[in-house]
């Protein structure tokens, strides 16, 4: 049993988790103004509703769904839209975006609001709650997550894993989630097996997080057949494949998805916000976001409006340290270094990962040395070193032949590379490449 709890490959980097795995959620004042863009999911973005001088109030749609792999975009605080305008993105480029000047003296409250029975729904009737609500998933990858609830008929789903991993460094988002929310896990969970018709889940945790395992196990549903697992402390443990090869022993094939070996993955905290939105009646409109590393003098768990702006966000936690050198969106190994202070916090913001000097690497590369350490900590089985030299000829279609699409931009390679080749900004940019080539012909 227990050598299924695990995957193969992998690397052990610093938890470095200790900075804020004992800190309680609290939540921030609201700031003076939010942005919100219009793209904050994986697939199309919303399409604008409102226009300069409406007001709005909290949970009201700024930007509709324009498709079905696309969310609408809601207000995270009462106010008066002041413009829409390109605006930093999280992922380094401009992205149209929504201003809102937060009313300092509105009491926050949401419009009054029909919360849905879920019970008396149908299925259907759910996903498309779930959908209306802007839910998207939580651990980084802001998949919509109606998507995911509704599969093609023809994919048979059987089991539902419930991601607790939380495998990157620094973060205690999911970690604090468990401890402080088991029982809006559970009922996201119960929600989700009831929309997919399947009556078994898994929860895969690290063993590194004995205090949400004990949480999680506490208040497990004595009616639903939910089993909690104990897994192997690696990273990537979180990701979708790594997940079900440890949990299930399935291997998903080479460019296809869970769902097509019977499994939906949802991380813990897009299962508590599933649950919140049939509790409240509010759409996704605030996160838990780990502010964390050395260079922020008060490191925190923090309840947070989708839309914040960085510098409010360091200041609600003391602001900088003298030797603050990098910021980073997500954790340090899939995570994007930030340029801009104005930039906001999105869906998918996981935490916020302040470096200080000594917690860098050096930016200078070397000649690959051909050692292998690459080839040893790729959790898919690519060749990167060999993908890397591709990638430094721009031979795209050559890396494409390679299985570039089984590439998760994990970090592993190149947190064991010992010259310091940044071999996963190359992948990226070689995806990036390939992504505009129908385009370009």
């Amino acid at each position: 049993m227990w050598n299924h709890l695990k995957f193969r490959h992998g690397v052990h980097p610093p938890e470095l988790k200790e900075l804020t795995a004992r800190i309680a959620i609290r939540r921030v004042p609201y700031p003076d103004e939010v942005v919100l863009p219009f793209r904050q999911h994986t697939g199309k973005p919303a399409r604008p509703v409102v226009k300069p001088g409406d007001r709005v109030e909290r949970g009201d749609a700024l930007g509709e769904a324009d498709g079905y792999v696309s969310t609408p975009v809601h207000a995270s605080a009462a106010g008066t839209v002041e413009g829409i305008a390109l605006w930093p993105h999280p992922d380094g480029s401009y992205a149209p975006a929504v201003r809102i000047a937060v009313d300092r003296y509105s009491p926050q409250a949401p419009r009054p609001r029909l919360v849905p029975d879920w019970t008396r729904l149908e299925p259907s009737e759910i996903v498309e709650a779930i959908r209306q609500a802007g839910v998207v998933g939580l651990g980084g990858a802001a998949f919509p997550t109606h998507v995911k609830l509704a599969p093609p008929k023809d994919q048979v789903v059987d089991t539902v894993l419930i991601n607790g991993c939380e495998c990157e460094p620094y973060l205690t988002t999911d970690h604090r989630t468990m401890v402080e929310y088991p029982e809006r896990v559970h009922l996201g969970l119960r929600i989700m097996m009831r929309c997919l018709g399947v009556t078994r889940a898994l929860i895969g945790i690290e063993l590194n997080k004995p205090d949400a395992i004990e949480a999680i196990r506490r208040t497990l549903p004595p009616d639903l057949d939910v089993t909690v697992h104990g897994l192997d402390v690696k990273y990537p443990q979180g990701a979708e494949k790594m997940l079900i090869r440890a949990l299930l022993g399935r291997e998903v094939p080479s460019g296809k998805l869970p769902l097509h070996v019977g499994v939906v993955v949802q991380n813990v905290a897009s299962a508590a916000t599933i649950a919140e939105v049939f509790e409240t009646g509010l759409p996704l409109i605030e996160r838990i976001v780990t502010v964390t590393g050395r260079g922020v003098k008060r490191p925190a768990n923090l309840i947070v409006p989708v839309g914040m702006k960085l510098r409010d966000l360091i200041d609600a936690c003391g602001g900088f340290t003298a030797d603050a050198r990098e910021i980073v969106f997500g954790g340090p190994m899939m995570g994007l270094a930030q340029a801009h202070l104005d930039t906001p916090l999105v869906k998918g913001t996981t935490g916020v990962v302040v470096l200080a000097a000594a917690e860098t690497k050096p930016t200078v590369s070397y000649p690959c040395i051909r050692c292998g350490h690459c080839l040893d900590s790729c959790p898919v089985f690519l060749n990167p070193q060999l993908l890397g030299q591709l990638a430094l000829k721009e031979r795209w279609e050559e890396m494409e032949a390679s299985h570039l699409v089984d590439c998760m931009l994990c970090g592993c390679c190149g947190y064991t590379c010992p010259s310091n080749i940044p071999l996963p900004q190359l992948f990226a940019l070689a995806k990036a490449a390939l992504r505009k080539r129908p385009a370009a012909a």
